[in-house]
């Protein structure tokens, strides 16, 4: 029987491959990659075996879709973001099984889902740069799934994110669960782009995110719950935050009990809000 180990909300940032390399911002994200890095440590204590991503870059307009093919490897330059991300190299096995019983079960429900294993459909940034960081031994396996989800309700995500339980439990493996995206998701005006890399982009907007993060950590989730449709349009939301509705549909929504543990800080990014989270299983 299957297991998720490790469920989190997680920062994506291209900004974190570019602290990577020599220049101006070269160590600006090392706070979130060492986020990143002690969540990949947590999930191999616990036996994880697979990095399942509700991935806020993958953009689908219809159903729900799921990409667990065997093997991933490519090389990706982000045609959002190129001056940030290019020719990044990247090799993962994956677990078509799992994703396939995603599939499975989100139709059960009534909610139309595929999986798929097409070798040119390629992994998005929202789930190549947390690997990046958790998974550069390929240790683990990677299902990605859609979560810009361009024309699907909350409601329908969040038995989506039922579902997802129920496959992990049906399934051999034991899962790690990312929900790979920003809090606040506001871009900075492009004339502000290049001063306004570290900085939010409306205090607005880190107001709220911050009292969302004290609804999270108090478990106040009968709160937060019943705020994340406005919440999701007033902010901005990244994907409509179908990522945070997914993973709380999974973890059983008002009637969640964890109070989230934030691994690191909050930190502001080309004028979004960013954390790296994990939300306690089992509670």
């Amino acid at each position: 029987m299957g297991e998720i180990a490790l469920a989190a909300k997680i920062t994506h940032v291209p900004s974190m491959y570019l602290s990577e390399q020599p220049g101006p911002h070269q160590g600006c994200r090392d706070q979130a990659i060492e986020g990143h890095r002690e969540l990949s440590r947590r999930a191999r204590e616990r036996g994880v075996d697979t990095i399942l991503v509700f991935d806020v870059h993958w953009l689908v307009n219809s159903g729900y879709h799921i990409n667990c093919k065997s093997h991933f490897e490519g090389t990706y330059t982000s045609n959002e973001l190129p001056h940030f991300i290019k020719d990044m190299n990247y090799a993962y096995p994956g677990n078509p099984q799992l994703g396939r019983l995603i599939a499975e079960h989100a139709n059960r429900r009534g909610v139309g889902a595929r999986s798929h294993e097409i070798n040119s459909l390629e992994l998005e940034y929202g789930t190549l740069v947390p690997c990046r960081y958790m998974n550069e031994d390929q240790h683990f396996k990677v299902v990605s799934v859609a979560a810009w989800c361009a024309w699907h309700t909350q409601q329908e995500s969040r038995v989506f994110g039922e579902a997802v339980k129920e496959a992990i439990e049906a399934s051999d493996s034991k899962v790690m669960v990312l929900a790979s995206g920003s809090l606040s998701h506001r871009f900075q005006d492009n004339k502000d782009a290049v001063a306004g890399i570290h900085e939010i982009s409306r205090e607005f907007y880190k107001q709220v995110d911050i009292r969302v993060l004290q609804l999270w950590e108090s478990g106040q989730w009968d709160v937060f719950t019943a705020m994340l449709p406005e919440y999701a349009e007033a902010c901005h939301g990244e994907g409509g935050m179908h990522d945070t509705v997914m993973l709380l549909g999974m973890l059983g929504w008002d009637k969640y009990q964890g109070k989230v543990e934030v691994i690191g800080e909050y930190f502001a990014s080309s004028g979004t809000g960013q954390l790296n989270a994990e939300f306690p299983i089992g509670e």
